[in-house]
């Protein structure tokens, strides 16, 4: 019996589901191990742990916004090929949130109070970007994984010397993030006019620098 064909309908119901799961912090499960796995930790002062704990909830919140741009562009893609893109990416992703979580956890500090709000943003953004087209929505990938991964490497330098594990967990993140992007301008997305990137520069500073504090 062949497989039916998934409806607009069905999509969103898909992506109802995938949203809660993200916000709730339930069902979600890491198809790769962590890349912390099996390493100590080393020793950190109340102040490092205070400062790698708010540099892991701005990467946590980071990845809730990346589930929420890829469900959107799913959603609404024009093509199968873009939507299977958005969809692998963000398993990848879905990899990245629960080793933030773990992280969090293990530096005994939480989420961001604020990320519904940024989940919310996320997931209009990318809606609309998938509406305008894929070319536009695969350039609206690039853009963000260009700003992500500008982030990764800010955080790598200031992570406390000590903290092996966030460093392990950022490394690999990093060099997914670059895949990504690049992996959606070899699938025919456009780059972005340059003001579109300051004005996504902007909108992501106001998500770091309330994110590591709230």
């Amino acid at each position: 019996m062949s497989q039916r064909e998934l409806t607009t309908v069905d999509r969103l119901l898909v992506e109802v589901d995938g949203m809660l799961k993200t916000l709730a912090r339930r069902g979600a499960s890491a198809m790769r191990p962590s890349p912390a796995a099996g390493h100590s930790d080393g020793a950190l002062s109340d102040r490092e742990r205070k400062h790698s704990g708010g540099l892991m909830r701005v990467n946590h919140t980071g990845e809730v916004c990346a589930q929420a741009l890829y469900q959107g562009q799913a959603m609404t893609a024009k093509s199968a090929g873009t939507r299977t893109e958005m969809q692998e990416a963000a398993q990848e992703e879905i990899d990245h949130l629960v080793w933030c979580e773990e992280r969090l956890e293990e530096l005994g500090t939480r989420p961001s109070v604020l990320n519904p709000l940024f989940y919310g943003a996320s997931l209009a953004m990318g809606a609309a970007a998938g509406l305008v087209g894929d070319s536009v929505s695969l350039g609206f990938v690039h853009a963000t994984e260009e700003r992500v991964a500008s982030h990764l490497r800010s955080h790598l330098k200031t992570l406390p010397e000590t903290d092996r594990k966030s460093q392990l967990i950022l490394q690999t993140m990093l060099e997914d993030e670059e895949r990504h992007g690049e992996n959606a301008l070899k699938a025919g997305g456009l780059e972005l006019p340059q003001p579109v990137k300051r004005a996504m520069t902007q909108a992501s500073k106001l998500m770091t620098t309330s994110t590591y504090w709230i």
